[in-house]
């Protein structure tokens, strides 16, 4: 188990959508699966250690292939085909909107010896902003991608971004193909 400093947490994106405005945030989530695919390599490049968090869909097994197939549909393919895990990646499971709780992810940070998180994924106003919240009450600084969040509503978005920038002192920044990650986690 290699460490890093910090550690890339992916959330929600291996997702069925199918729920009350599912449609608007599948496509929302496919416009960031690009840019958090591109995020991605670019963490691997610097070893930067990448935590998939999800909803566990009643499987209650933490068990990549199985969500992955749950998840399956006409709505959630081309975001899963951009976005799957790969066998370098970690898994979790989680019970509830945050990535924290009732999740090993704590002890997982621990033992990689993690100081700092970069968070993406969906829903920015829901799902990243609770993991925001509980890594801040964590004492974690936060690096936040403005483009690799997506939520239903994109003022709900903006505002949730707003929230992680001035009451969780997260570092925003516009994520771009071939950026270092190693400069904006030193500060």
């Amino acid at each position: 188990m290699e460490s890093s400093e910090t550690a890339l947490l992916i959330i929600d994106m291996i997702n069925d959508f199918n729920f009350e405005h599912g449609n608007i945030l599948a496509e929302k989530a496919l416009k960031i699966a690009d840019q958090i695919q591109l995020l991605k390599k670019q963490c691997e490049k610097e070893n930067i250690p990448i935590i998939y968090i999800n909803d566990h869909y009643n499987l209650w097994q933490a068990e990549l292939n199985k969500v992955i197939e749950y998840c399956k549909n006409e709505k959630s393919e081309s975001v899963i085909g951009k976005i799957k895990p790969t066998d370098k990646d970690y898994f979790l499971i989680k019970p509830r909107h945050s990535a924290f709780y009732g999740t090993a992810l704590h002890t997982l940070l621990t033992q990689l010896q993690v100081k700092k998180l970069i968070l993406s994924g969906i829903a920015g106003n829901i799902c990243v902003l609770f993991t925001a919240n509980d890594a801040y009450m964590r004492e974690y600084p936060l690096l936040i991608p403005d483009n690799c969040i997506a939520s239903v509503d994109d003022e709900d978005n903006h505002y949730a971004i707003r929230m992680m920038k001035n009451v969780m002192r997260a570092k925003i920044f516009t994520f771009k193909e071939n950026t270092s990650i190693s400069p904006l986690s030193s500060s």
